[in-house]
């Protein structure tokens, strides 16, 4: 190599490529690109992609982990001595919404494909973010100091997946004013009243009977994809779960993928039922505000919501892709209509944004196992729900 090709080598190569991997994992998932199609991407050959990376784990590694070093930066410096301590929760939430806006693809890749980190990346990850969200329930606690520490850390989660939101939509704003948006949100959250228990007895579930044998392959891939990711289970596991062997599986479903077209329109059908009954109300804040009850309660209750939301990321014919993310988008223009309507001073992308937000909350939340055991859980997560939404 000369010396005219080592001066115009970019001395942040390294950042350039991991930038290039990340847009590419966030538009296809992990497991949908491959070394060559980052190489192909970035203006590169495979040699010389492997000169900074051992492997696209390394990539997604570097990304994810980076992203968090600028979380922790973030809260450092806006808790620090330098700001007051009456303002250090507003600076905490302005930084990270303009990390938020300016890196939306981080969040995607913390969210859906951190699983695809090897497990000591993962238990990093994992405690880092613990560390995160323990200094900032540390000073929203100085600003409500009524809260239980540990309602607190629920506020806490809820905020950090209002900054998350963005990784799971496309809407944009001006990056100032969608800075700000995130900024009034979070802020509505870290001040909502959480509910007091109820004192009901739960509703235990009803039997009805033996499923049949294709259901309980159907609710035996569910839990394996929420578990493992649909790319690391087999149907050989799938039907061992169910007692059968494998191939037994393909006399219901032909593929891996029609599994998960069934799981997808499942979870759809249940929450446009859930739907249905909400929206019999007199007038669209009601409406609404029985709409985010139903989405809870139908999200803890059903794991194949859950699943589906990766859809988009597994490989199936197009039509039936197309078919689950149209139905998934007629469902939240449901929500924006609604919040349009209740809310008539939101600017349509601002509505868009802010049903995004909460839609968010429950689908992380619902996922965390820190907070979703808590017992009142379900009452809690509609009224951070409703917060967010502004129809408390």
């Amino acid at each position: 190599m000369t010396d005219v090709e080592r001066s115009t080598r970019p001395r942040d190569r390294k950042a350039q490529l991991a930038a290039v991997a990340a847009e590419l994992f966030r538009a296809r998932g992990f497991p949908g690109v491959g070394i060559k199609d980052i190489a192909d991407a970035a203006g590169v050959t495979g040699p010389a992609l492997y000169r900074h990376f051992a492997d696209k784990q390394a990539i997604l590694a570097y990304v994810v982990l980076s992203g968090f070093e600028d979380l922790e930066a973030a809260t450092a410096d806006a808790l620090s001595d330098a700001v007051p301590p009456a303002d250090q929760l507003k600076d905490l939430l302005g930084r990270l919404a303009t990390q938020a806006v300016e890196r939306r693809e981080i969040a995607a890749l913390w969210r859906w494909e951190g699983r695809h980190l090897p497990k000591e990346d993962q238990r990093e990850i994992a405690r880092r973010s613990t560390l995160a969200l323990t200094a900032w329930s540390k000073v929203l606690l100085v600003q409500r100091p009524e809260l239980p520490a540990e309602d607190a850390e629920l506020l806490c989660w809820a905020a950090l997946s209002v900054f998350g939101s963005v990784s799971v939509h496309h809407t944009s704003l001006a990056r100032r004013r969608f800075a700000a948006l995130l900024v009034e949100l979070a802020w509505d959250v870290l001040n909502a009243t959480l509910p007091a228990p109820s004192a009901e007895p739960s509703t235990p579930a009803l039997s009805l009977g033996t499923p049949s044998r294709r259901e309980q392959v159907l609710a035996e891939a569910t839990a394996l994809f929420a578990q493992r990711g649909f790319h690391d289970v087999s149907m050989e596991d799938i039907g061992a779960a169910a007692g059968i062997a494998g191939p037994s599986v393909y006399r219901h479903f032909p593929s891996k993928a029609a599994l998960m077209v069934a799981i997808g329109h499942r979870a759809a059908d249940r929450l446009a039922l859930a739907a249905e009954q909400a929206l019999r109300a007199s007038d669209e804040r009601t409406a609404l505000q029985r709409l985010a009850a139903s989405y809870v309660q139908t999200i803890v209750n059903t794991p194949e919501l859950l699943v589906s939301f990766s859809a988009d990321r597994v490989t199936m014919p197009d039509r039936d892709k197309a078919d689950l993310l149209r139905v998934q988008r007629d469902y939240v223009g449901q929500w924006v209509t609604l919040l349009s309507a209740a809310r008539p001073e939101l600017p349509a992308r601002e509505a868009k944004i802010t049903v995004h937000a909460a839609l968010t909350i429950a689908n992380d939340l619902a996922r965390t196992r820190r907070v979703a055991a808590r017992p009142n859980f379900e009452a809690e997560l509609t009224t951070l729900l409703r917060t967010v939404l502004g129809v408390v």
